[in-house]
């Protein structure tokens, strides 16, 4: 298998974290749809990273397919638990974290524009969103050792993939100071390999 993709996209950290959880080894291809001569709209229709490429060379995307697919091609250190209610648990967090990261990217994309074309109304709007996502963090994880309880899983991955991905291109939200909590379980994440191994960078 190859992981098409970039050392700054938190889709492509999120699939990387997984399988160093899970033990897998396989082959990262950076590649990013941004740049012309870029491969991943052939192999992704929506021209977006992730793309996981399996030994047939079919492709996956959307990091939460290839996530789902990976936990699945292992039994152990399972991330997602059997489908009931603690699942859909996991599966929200990772929606958030995925939806706080989206909201990120978009209020960062704006922010790159020539000043003339940029809205601010946009660019509030998308960190308003990261806003109230780190208040539901805060308000869901309270004092628990991991977001779900007791045991580390994907929702912890998403969580801390997204609040990474601010460290990274958002030193200014102050997140740390505000959820003390999210500070922690940030801080103990980055103690296990596959987070430290994987932070972004340009």
């Amino acid at each position: 298998m190859k992981l098409i993709g970039s050392y700054t996209s938190p889709f492509v950290r999120k699939v990387r974290i997984v399988l160093a959880e899970k033990k897998i080894e396989i082959e990262l291809v950076i590649d990013s749809p941004w740049v012309d001569d870029s491969t991943v709209p052939t192999l992704n229709p929506l021209g977006k990273i992730p793309v996981l490429l399996l030994d047939d060379d079919t492709p996956l995307f959307d990091s939460r397919v290839i996530v789902d697919y990976i936990d699945n091609v292992t039994p152990n250190n399972k991330l997602f638990p059997a489908p009931n209610r603690e699942r859909a648990e996991v599966k929200r967090w990772e929606a958030l974290g995925d939806g706080l990261c989206d909201a990120a990217i978009g209020a960062m994309l704006e922010s790159k524009r020539p000043k003339k074309e940029q809205s601010a109304h946009w660019i509030n709007r998308q960190r308003d969103k990261v806003t109230r996502s780190l208040d539901f963090m805060a308000n869901h994880l309270g004092d628990k050792a991991f977001c779900t309880g007791t045991h580390f899983s994907m929702a912890d991955i998403a969580t801390g993939t997204a609040l990474g991905y601010l460290v990274f291109r958002f030193p200014d939200i102050t997140w740390q100071e505000s959820h003390p909590n999210l500070a922690r379980l940030y801080d103990k994440l980055m103690l296990r390999p596959s987070f430290a191994d994987t932070v972004p960078h340009d």
